[in-house]
């Protein structure tokens, strides 16, 4: 299916670009999340009709995506969790975890954004930590999961 991309998707093409995906991934996830449209005649009219409107909101977007990441850049985040004698945890950090602490510390995250290379965090120590805030902009923290007895 042939798609014309409203915003810009990593791997895949820039805001305007029409680009050919398959079917389930345009019906499942592109149109519904309002990311790209069926390349039609009517549609690409449409676009190019919006275009300038389209590319100050992706403007809009990006520089608020660089301010939060060059604000992230190098953070130290310190999270507490119950942990046994050895050191490992009793449960894990996740993603959904380390959004909310960066949600509480002030900064407008999600757990989506949150990539964890190696999976949850299952013991006491520094982690490596990236954040995709946008297609074009990736923030390193690093996470330290300290120990509390239980």
């Amino acid at each position: 299916m042939q798609v014309i991309l409203l915003e810009k998707i990593g791997k895949l093409g820039d805001l305007g670009e029409i680009v050919k995906v398959r079917n389930g991934f345009a019906r499942n996830y592109l149109i519904p999340q309002k990311k790209a449209r069926r390349a039609t005649e009517q549609a690409i009219a449409d676009f190019e009709a919006r275009r300038a409107e389209l590319e100050k909101a992706q403007a809009e977007r990006l520089a608020a995506a660089k301010a939060i990441g060059d604000k992230l850049n190098g953070y130290r985040l310190v999270l507490s969790q119950k942990a046994g004698v050895d050191g490992r945890l009793f449960g894990s950090v996740t993603s959904m975890d380390i959004a909310a602490a960066l949600v509480a510390a002030g900064f407008e995250v999600t757990k989506q954004q949150v990539r964890l290379p190696e999976g949850a965090l299952k013991a006491v120590g520094e982690y490596p930590v990236s954040l995709h805030l946008h297609a074009d902009v990736d923030a390193d923290i690093t996470v330290q999961v300290q120990g509390e007895m239980a």
